[in-house]
């Protein structure tokens, strides 16, 4: 599949199948190929769209000095636009729930669902939020840390960090871990320090803008701050459903895919697009 030039970058993407659009946007220090478990599943029925978020896999290196998630969401927006992709569902992960949600409150026409995955509603929410975010890993530690020590050495770091402020079931499997670390890894250290800085400036957005129908998806073994974030998300968003992916931490998707995929399948025939 090609590259296609939008704004000042490359960006990798692929288009599967045919029908209403359906955009899958990844998480942070991954790439789309998280989604292969959708795409396999959804291009039956749908044009499946996948693409490399600024600074990650196939899309790579960007001049910009910082990276935020407006950014991002205007990189989707640009890239749509040049594809002529029109009202799409839109499900995002993580960071890639976090771009979904700019990009809803930003571009309200643009989109006619959305799918909100494993993904905070702002970076300070709650009290455990604020905990993080000032006394565990302040911005300015974490990104010195990575520095000092390297994109190798920090991503052990993370992931000791993420068992130890979470549990090992958010962490995921063995081969989710793998094949995250196999991700992480391939990034530039600029890029790496960009991503993560963007992560830490997310505020909470008017997510009563947002009038389509919506699901929030979360695995089981979530932060159990993030269930705190999906309530506020349904109270925000008029309609709006909450479900919980047994057996999958906060890489859901990947971690009970036939799950995690049947939860959206219902979600769309419910919504009539099916």
């Amino acid at each position: 599949m090609p590259h296609i030039k939008v704004s000042d970058i490359e960006i990798y993407y692929e288009i599967h199948g045919q029908g209403q659009p359906l955009v899958f946007i990844h998480g942070a220090f991954v790439s789309s190929t998280m989604w292969r478990p959708q795409i396999d599943f959804f291009a039956k029925n749908f044009q499946t769209v996948t693409y490399d978020i600024r600074g990650h896999g196939k899309t790579g290196l960007s001049s910009l000095k910082k990276y935020s998630i407006e950014l991002y969401a205007d990189d989707l927006y640009n890239l749509l636009e040049i594809l002529n992709i029109n009202r799409p569902i839109i499900c995002g992960l993580s960071l890639g729930g976090m771009i979904t949600q700019v990009f809803a409150t930003k571009y309200p026409e643009r989109y006619t669902a959305l799918i909100l995955a494993d993904t905070a509603a702002t970076i300070t929410l709650t009290r455990w939020d604020y905990i993080m975010r000032y006394l565990v890993g302040p911005k300015w530690l974490m990104l010195l840390s990575l520095r000092m020590i390297g994109v190798k050495r920090f991503i052990r770091f993370s992931f000791w960090l993420a068992k130890f402020t979470r549990s090992k079931e958010w962490v995921g499997n063995e081969e989710i871990v793998k094949y995250e670390k196999s991700e992480m890894l391939s990034l530039d250290k600029k890029e790496y320090l960009k991503i993560f800085g963007s992560l830490y400036d997310f505020k909470l957005q008017e997510l009563s803008r947002v009038k389509v129908p919506t699901l929030v998806l979360n695995g089981e073994h979530e932060a159990k701050s993030i269930f705190k974030h999906a309530e506020t998300i349904k109270s925000l968003i008029p309609d709006c459903d909450v479900e919980i992916i047994k057996n999958a931490g906060h890489t859901s998707n990947m971690e009970n895919p036939e799950e995690y995929n049947k939860k959206i399948a219902d979600f769309l025939k419910k919504n009539n697009f099916y």
